[in-house]
């Protein structure tokens, strides 16, 4: 009698262990997000802390500002800065400097929108002879130092009788003086169909009605950008006001609070920071409201599908 064999069941290899990732307990992955959460506020507040530093010592009396003290807040808590700020300052309120701030910014504003929009569109659209060449020097004056300008430019202004007035400190912002924003324009109309140009000029348009019509408003992300960076520059503006303006009455803000330390007599600091701080709420309430604008005027590539 024939014996069969019965045949032996092998046992299944077990697989090596695998890392993942996504195995990790969830106690680690909340340690790691408190540590980062706690490494960034550090970092947030020691960037902010000098703007809270201001915002504290605006309500100090000015025996307690500079001085040996290191506490943050005072316990004599008191609006007479703002109140000391805003009577104003050599005969002058502090309405009227708010005001030549506004007229500087909006003028800055308006005056670069213009030019830098119609300069970008020549560069962009229209192809004459030489083009690569001047914008390449207009690039090329972002690389010049605006010290090395100064005395010349003084000298012509003060030539034609133009110190004390709003004209040296506007009239290149109308003739697109401001290469960097020419430069961010034209980039952004470089990103657009050259198929639009196109279509409008088998329908008769001219340059005139692309520009109106088709550019300025798929321009708008770079044009709010643009009117934010040029408003920010001109409101914190000191140099060009120091130059060119003598009559207090003329004074922007950031001459305005000059006025407030006397290096012969005693300074009033308190009422100095009150107003930065007044100063400061027109350009911060200005960013909160068109800041994604930013972002989305500088990285803003072609058309949104």
């Amino acid at each position: 009698m024939t014996t069969m064999a019965t045949p032996t069941q092998s046992t299944p290899a077990t697989p090596a262990p695998v890392y993942n990732p996504k195995s990790e307990s969830g106690t680690a992955k909340r340690i790691k997000s408190i540590i980062f959460h706690i490494v960034a506020l550090a970092l947030v507040g020691v960037v902010l802390y000098p703007a809270l530093w201001m915002v504290a010592s605006s309500f100090k009396p000015n025996s307690e500002i500079g001085g040996s003290t290191t506490q943050l807040w005072s316990n004599n808590f008191s609006f007479d800065n703002f109140v000391t700020a805003m009577d104003g300052i050599g005969g002058v309120s502090t309405l009227t400097f708010f005001t030549n701030s506004l007229i500087l910014a909006v003028g800055a504003v308006v005056g670069t929108i213009l030019s830098a929009s119609v300069s970008a569109y020549a560069f962009a659209r229209i192809n004459f002879p030489g083009r690569g060449i001047f914008f390449g020097m207009m690039i090329a004056t972002l690389l010049l130092p605006f010290h090395v300008v100064i005395i010349p430019q003084y000298i012509v202004f003060q030539q034609l009788g133009l110190v004390d007035t709003y004209v040296p400190l506007l009239i290149g912002k109308f003739l697109a003086a401001d290469a960097f924003f020419v430069f961010l324009m034209v980039q952004f109309m470089r990103n657009l169909p050259a198929e639009l140009d196109e279509a409008a000029r088998i329908d008769g348009a001219g340059h005139v009605r692309i520009f109106g019509s088709i550019m300025l408003p798929l321009m708008k992300p770079a044009l709010i950008s643009t009117s934010i960076f040029s408003f920010i520059w001109s409101w914190n503006d000191f140099l060009g006001p120091l130059l060119y303006l003598n009559t207090p009455e003329k004074y922007p803000l950031p001459l305005a609070l000059r006025l407030f330390v006397d290096q012969t007599q005693s300074s009033d600091y308190g009422a100095m920071i009150a107003m930065s701080v007044l100063a400061l709420l027109p350009v911060l309430v200005f960013f909160l409201v068109f800041q994604r604008y930013i972002v989305e005027g500088v990285s803003t590539q072609g058309l949104k599908g």
